[in-house]
């Protein structure tokens, strides 16, 4: 994210200014892929920031909210689901994880990837770190397009803290205190007990009432196709607890979490029941509802021994449940009957990680052993529609060891190779390589190249897939082997100074590279069947420019990203394996005016159009190849965001996707196993204004 980039590294020029204006995250720390806490400059990789003043700026409260105006990064919201996805250089969930405080997040669909961003809110966010491009080495698989680590907030300098906060947001245009709009609403209280242990506690709700659009809720009578929403509500309640204590030489701490969430799906058809004796009509739909359940264990220690070896040790315990309740409803009076409930996914996961460095007292090279250990045992129902009448248990086990050294041989120059073996219960032995370096010119600018792999382990899906019936044929394959990631990245940075505007520039160049991709393929015409299987090559290649000025109050970013895609499935016949280019742009600009104590900013990104190959049957009835194209689309927010009574009470107003996104126009999907492809992709609930009130209770 360039406005990220750009507040780490820019107030670093002139820490006069930094004092001036009372920023005190301008001095950035990062942990992600370190040995220990270094400053962004220090830092061997390249490494975002997006600040908590900067989530506070734009009024996010999940990880959709904040990574949408984030280059290289598209947000993609299911609305028949409740769910938000990402792609991170054109490649889905599957290839990066998202860590908090460096461990893999557990989820309905993996331990890590495939998250749901919405069900990640920000209410103890100390800053986001991401790295991009092929991290195996550091964080083992499925780090292939890179990380988002998200690091929690474990101290205040307050004795006691209390901070309540209120959001009503609309839903497009609408909005009420009951049944439409969204309303959040928490509570944390955090104590210092003495200058070692620090507690605290967090209630979060967060109630999305769904967007109706033409649709007409839960409560329509008729069978017209207007029952129910055209993006699904939900309700999420999130509960925290930290311990953390510290002394000098070592520190300690405890997480918690539990997390819920309901979603709830009504049928558009609707048995309307006549009766021709009172000409009344009982109505009667069939209704789903899901919940998600998360429960978040994490105990961590770090510290030394032998006077500087530095240790760094998690251990984690995760669990999370999505149930489904099928049920018949009768509209009229609100009557549940005919309920059955099942498990719909489970995964338990034991997680232990350990970091060892620091291991020569000189400063000219150091090296870093370390290992990983996971244990989840994964469950899928049949009911899910995806599996056969027999319901998927498996356990898989890993056992990754790795190792990485430092080598500093000047001031301006250093270099750091590394190795991870990886050893699993269901597949062969992978390796994950890197090496990264940082060099500084004599004209200032900093040079950083990383070169790294890791694998990608096959899903559930993949591996255990089985709809047969009249109309599917549509199989999974539990000898697929793990796909195998390659990036490359270089950058060039550089802060500087013309007259009062202090400048950053930074220029990236990056390749990426999936051999044995894992997709459906036709492996008879007659009758069709489909089956996953490791046939597809992936190749992209982009540039990346952002720049940044600041002079006093006044801030603006801007970026560009330039990017080519290759992919060739080897079983089509006729297959084009071009390049097909895309472009992305961005920019914020931010205004704060002191003696109001207000900061007025803004967010726009540009996302142009985009191709894909696809197959498609001519009036011939041949399969034939084409250019598929998703038309362009620009998301715009802007935010006010003022304090009153000393910076106890914070008021944020805001508004969302201010030109009206809804949807947009593509020919680049392609169809599923006997399923037409989508000519739109849903994108929002068009434009949307929130409030936030934020009061700290701080003594």
């Amino acid at each position: 994210m360039c406005f990220s980039f750009v507040e780490n590294t820019i107030a670093q020029v002139n820490d006069t200014l930094q004092k001036k204006e009372k920023v005190n995250d301008l001095e950035e720390v990062v942990v992600s892929g370190q040995y220990n806490q270094q400053s962004v400059d220090q830092s061997v990789f390249e490494v975002k920031v997006i600040t908590q003043e900067q989530i506070a700026r734009q009024g996010g409260n999940n990880l959709a909210d904040i990574l949408n105006q984030t280059l290289n990064i598209t947000i993609i919201p299911n609305a028949s689901t409740g769910k938000s996805g990402v792609q991170l250089f054109g490649l889905d969930a599957q290839y990066f994880k998202i860590l908090v405080d460096n461990i893999p997040l557990i989820n309905d669909e993996g331990m890590g990837n495939n998250t749901d961003l919405t069900q990640i809110n920000l209410d103890d966010i100390e800053r986001i770190e991401i790295v991009e491009g092929a991290m195996g080495v550091q964080y083992g698989a499925n780090a292939v397009s890179g990380v988002i680590n998200i690091i929690t907030k474990k101290s205040t300098s307050k004795k006691w803290e209390v901070v309540p906060y209120i959001q009503e947001e609309t839903v497009g245009s609408e909005y009420n205190w009951v049944d439409k709009g969204r309303h959040i609403q928490s509570v944390k209280m955090g104590h210092n007990f003495n200058d070692k242990l620090y507690a605290n506690g967090i209630f979060t709700r967060n109630n999305f009432n769904g967007f109706w659009g033409d649709k007409e809720g839960e409560h329509h009578l008729y069978d017209d196709g207007k029952r129910g929403y055209e993006w699904l509500p939900k309700d999420q309640y999130t509960v925290k607890s930290l311990w953390n204590y510290k002394t000098d030489n070592f520190r300690a701490f405890y997480k918690f979490e539990y997390f819920d969430e309901t979603t709830n799906r009504y049928a558009e058809e609707v048995r309307e029941n006549h009766d021709p004796a009172t000409d009344l009509t009982y109505p009667v739909a069939s209704d789903e509802e899901f919940s998600s359940e998360r429960i978040f264990n994490h105990l961590n220690i770090n510290g030394k021994f032998f006077k500087h070896v530095l240790y760094d040790v998690s251990l984690s315990y995760q669990q999370q449940k999505r149930n489904v309740e099928t049920y018949n409803y009768r509209i009229r009076t609100g009557e549940k009957f005919d309920v059955a409930s099942f498990v719909y996914e489970s995964r338990k996961a034991w997680y232990s990680k350990g970091n060892f460095s620091n291991f020569l007292p000189n400063k000219k090279s150091d090296f870093q052993l370390g290992y990983e250990v996971t244990s989840i045992n994964g469950f899928a129902s049949a009911i899910s529609g995806m599996y056969s009448s027999e319901n998927i248990a498996r356990t898989l086990d890993s056992y990754d060891v790795f190792a990485s050294s430092e080598l500093v041989f000047s001031d301006k120059f250093s270099l750091r190779p590394g190795a991870r073996a990886l050893f699993s219960s269901n597949f062969n032995t992978q390796v994950a390589l890197s090496v990264s370096a940082k060099y500084i010119l004599d004209n200032g600018v900093e040079v950083r190249g990383i070169l790294g792999t890791s694998p990608r382990l096959p899903s559930y899906e993949e591996l255990y897939t089985y709809l047969v019936d009249v109309n599917h044929d549509v199989r999974g394959n539990v000898t697929l082997n793990p796909e195998q990631g390659t990036s490359a990245f270089l950058h060039l940075k550089k802060k500087y100074k013309v007259q009062d505007w202090y400048m950053s520039s930074k220029l990236s160049g990056w390749y990426m590279n999936v051999k044995d991709r894992i997709e459906l393929a036709i492996i008879n015409q007659s009758p069709l069947q489909y089956q996953y299987t490791n046939i597809d090559k992936y190749n992209a290649w982009g540039l990346t420019f952002t720049h940044a000025a600041m002079l006093h109050n006044f801030r603006v970013n801007a970026g560009a990203t330039f990017s080519g895609v290759s992919q060739v499935m080897e079983t089509e016949e006729d297959y084009n394996d071009d390049y097909l280019y895309a472009l992305q742009l961005n920019t914020n600009v931010s205004y704060t005016v002191p003696k109001w104590n207000t900061t007025f900013s803004a967010y726009l990104k540009y996302t142009g159009p985009q191709y894909q190959y696809v197959q498609q049957t001519n009036d011939a009835g041949e399969t034939v190849l084409f250019r598929g194209k998703q038309l362009d689309f620009s998301w715009l927010d802007a935010t006010v965001k003022k304090s009153f009574f000393d910076n106890k009470l914070q008021a944020t107003l805001g508004a969302r996707n201010i030109l009206d996104i809804t949807s947009v126009n593509t020919t680049a999907v392609s169809g599923g196993a006997h399923t037409d492809a989508a000519s739109s992709l849903m994108l929002g609930y068009g434009r949307s204004y929130f409030i936030k009130l934020l009061y700290n209770f701080n003594f």
